[in-house]
C-alpha cells in the first residue's frame, strides 16, 4: 500500500494519493495536479479513480484537470447536479489492488458531502482509515453556515448525525484523514496537529464533547465565520467544472512603462512584498497582499474579469504566487514588473508610501487626544478577544464595502495582529484617496506585549 498526503500551503488543503499493486486513487486533488501524476509515475501506478468529498468552496478542485491527463473516473456525492463525473450511492464500494474504498454519505457541511472508509482486505473488512473531507477535522468539525442562516440548524443536525452515527462507529482505531488542516476557512480552531484517530477525536475534540444533539446544534449555529465573496466563484467552478489549465500560467516580465500602461487599461496590481517594503515605496493603486496572504485574502479583493499584475520581492516568489492564485480560480495572471520596485523608481515614475507607527507612537498619540482613528481590521473572534478602546472594527475583507464608515478627514492608524492585514487595509484606503494612513507595526501582538490596556 502507498499512502501520500499532499499539502497545499495557504489554503491548508490536504489531498490524498492511495495506491495498491498497480492501481491508485486520488481524493480531493488540487488544480495544479502534476504532483499526483509524478507520484503515479514514481510508484509505477495508474490513477484509476478520483474521489471528491464535496463541492469545495475555498479552492478549485483539480478533478477534471487530473482526469484529462490520466483518464481516471471522477465520483462525487448525491444531492447536487454536477456537470461532470458520476454520482455515488451511499455504501458504494470500489476496489483497487488489495484495498477497498467505501463511500459513506456524511451530509452536514454540505448536503452532498461524502466520506470514504478504506479497508485493507489482506487483514480484514474493517476500515483502517477514513477520509472525512470537511465533516470532521483534527480538533474541530466543518462549518455549517454555507447555505445561510435559515439552513444552519438543519445542516448542524445533519452533521451531528453524520459524525456520531456514521463516522465514530467506524471504530476508535481508524485513522482520520481530513481535507484541511490548521488555518483553513472551512472550520474554526483546527488543530496544528495533523495526525489523529476517531478515538482521539471522540475523547479530545472539543466539539465532540457536545454529545447531546441539541447542544451540538446550538454551538454550531452560534459560530461566526467569514464568507469570502470568491466562494461563489469556487462553487460555480466546482459544480460545472473549471477551465482546464493544461499547464501553469507563464507571466511575462514588463518594463515599468508597460506595467503602467497595463494598469491604465484596467489591470489590477498586487504587491506581494512584505508590508514594510510596501510601506516604504509602492505603485499607486496597488494592493498590498504579502505572498503567503494570497490564499486567504486574494479572493476578497481581486476580480476574475481583469488581468492581474504582480510586484515581486524577487523572481523566486513567482511560481508560488501563481500556484496560490490558480488554486483560487485566477487564470489571467498576466505579467509582473521586471526588476521590481527599483526598476520603477529608476524610471522616475511616481511612487507612494504608507507611514509606519510603532505601538509606542500609537499609544502616545491616543493618550494626548490626537484626532486619530484606530481601525482594527482583524476577524471578529480576534476583536472579541481584546482590542484597543475606541477603535473601529471592520474586517479587512469588508473594508471596501464599508468605506463610508471611515472618515476621510482624519488620520487613520490601521492595526491587525502583526501588521500584514493592516498593510492591505492601508493600501485599500490609499487606493480610495485617503491621505494620512499608518500601518501599526507589530499590531495587537506588540500592543499586548508592551503591556497596554485592551478591552473586550
Amino acid at each position: 500500500m502507498i499512502f501520500e498526503r499532499v499539502k497545499s500551503e495557504g489554503i491548508a488543503h490536504i489531498s490524498y494519493f492511495i495506491g495498491s499493486n498497480s492501481e491508485a486513487v486520488v481524493i480531493d486533488p488540487r488544480r495544479d495536479c502534476q504532483v499526483y501524476i509524478d507520484l503515479a509515475r514514481r510508484e509505477e501506478m495508474k490513477i484509476k479513480y478520483i474521489f471528491e468529498t464535496h463541492r469545495n468552496e475555498d479552492y478549485v478542485i483539480g478533478s477534471l484537470e487530473l482526469a484529462h491527463f490520466t483518464g481516471a473516473k471522477i465520483y462525487h456525492g448525491p444531492g447536487l447536479d454536477f456537470k461532470y463525473g458520476e454520482r455515488l450511492k451511499d455504501g458504494q464500494e470500489f476496489h483497487f489492488g488489495i484495498l477497498k474504498l467505501i463511500a459513506v454519505h456524511t451530509p452536514g457541511h454540505t448536503d452532498e458531502s461524502v466520506s470514504y472508509a478504506l479497508a485493507d482486505l489482506t487483514v480484514g473488512e474493517e476500515p483502517i482509515m477514513v477520509f472525512t473531507g470537511d465533516a470532521l477535522f483534527v480538533g474541530d468539525v466543518g462549518r455549517t453556515d454555507l447555505y445561510g442562516h435559515k439552513e444552519a440548524t438543519r445542516l448542524a443536525g445533519n452533521l451531528y448525525d453524520s459524525i456520531f452515527n456514521k463516522l465514530l462507529p467506524l471504530g476508535d482505531k481508524v485513522i482520520l484523514c481530513p481535507a484541511h488542516g490548521a488555518g483553513s476557512v472551512c472550520g474554526g480552531p483546527i488543530s496544528e496537529r495533523e495526525q489523529s484517530t476517531l478515538g482521539l477525536e471522540r475523547i479530545q475534540n472539543p466539539v465532540l464533547q457536545k454529545t447531546k444533539r441539541e447542544d451540538f446544534i446550538q454551538f454550531k449555529i452560534t459560530e461566526h465565520h467569514e464568507r469570502p465573496p470568491y466562494f461563489r466563484k469556487m462553487e460555480q467552478y466546482n459544480l460545472n467544472g473549471p477551465p482546464l489549465l493544461g499547464h501553469l500560467p507563464n507571466p511575462t516580465p514588463l518594463t515599468p512603462k508597460e506595467f503602467q500602461e497595463q494598469m491604465q487599461l484596467g489591470a489590477v496590481a498586487v504587491d506581494i512584498r512584505m508590508p514594510p517594503a510596501f510601506g516604504g515605496a509602492h505603485i499607486k493603486g496597488s494592493y498590498s497582499i504579502w505572498l503567503d496572504g494570497l490564499p486567504s485574502l486574494a479572493g476578497w479583493m481581486l476580480p476574475y474579469d481583469k488581468p492581474i499584475l504582480l510586484m515581486l520581492e524577487d523572481e523566486e516568489q513567482l511560481e508560488r504566487a501563481i500556484r496560490y492564485l490558480v488554486r483560487l480560480g485566477y487564470n489571467e495572471i498576466a505579467c509582473y514588473l521586471g526588476g521590481g520596485i527599483e526598476a520603477w523608481y529608476n524610471e522616475a515614475l511616481p511612487i507612494k508610501h504608507i507611514s509606519l507607527l510603532t505601538v509606542q507612537d500609537l499609544k502616545k498619540r491616543l493618550d494626548r487626544g490626537d484626532d486619530l482613528l484606530t481601525l482594527d481590521v482583524r476577524r471578529k473572534d480576534e476583536w472579541d478577544n481584546g482590542h484597543i478602546e475606541g477603535a473601529l472594527h471592520i474586517y479587512v475583507g469588508h473594508l471596501e464595502d464599508r468605506l463610508r464608515e471611515v472618515s476621510v478627514d482624519r488620520p487613520i492608524a490601521v492595526i491587525c495582529n502583526v501588521g500584514h492585514r493592516a498593510s492591505l487595509g492601508a493600501s485599500i484606503l490609499r487606493r480610495e484617496g485617503y491621505q494620512e494612513v499608518y500601518n501599526v507595526l507589530g499590531g495587537m501582538t506588540a500592543w499586548k506585549n508592551a503591556g497596554y490596556t485592551i478591552v473586550r
